[in-house]
């Protein structure tokens, strides 16, 4: 396999990884970055913990997708993140546009 082989290999897996995080964003109502990770989540607990003069996240997210193009399996039912890094946590928007319904559209 050449360079330019793996480049594209590598290209087409991040455009993969990001049709399907537009594909899930509505399914979820957090978005949770941390140094190593992106996540979407339904419910997100942060946890400030400190011990031994040091200070460490502790990130518990239940019903979870995460960003990362070399896991074969992004949906988690719950994921654990300790973290010494900075944690952002965002609620997303819900949108304006909603989907109709009736028997034309299958609801």
């Amino acid at each position: 396999m050449s360079a330019e082989d793996l480049e594209r290999y590598e290209t087409d897996m991040e455009l993969a990884l990001y049709r399907e995080y537009r594909d899930v964003v509505g399914l979820f109502s957090h978005v949770v970055e941390t140094e190593r990770r992106f996540y979407l989540a339904n419910e997100v607990d942060v946890q400030v913990r400190t011990g031994g003069g040091e200070t460490w996240f502790e990130v518990t997210m239940t019903d979870a997708w995460v960003w990362d193009v070399y896991r074969p399996a992004r949906f988690v039912k719950k994921a654990r993140v300790i973290t010494f890094k900075d944690v952002n946590v965002e609620e997303l928007a819900k949108s304006e546009l909603e989907i109709p319904k009736g028997p034309q559209f299958g609801r």
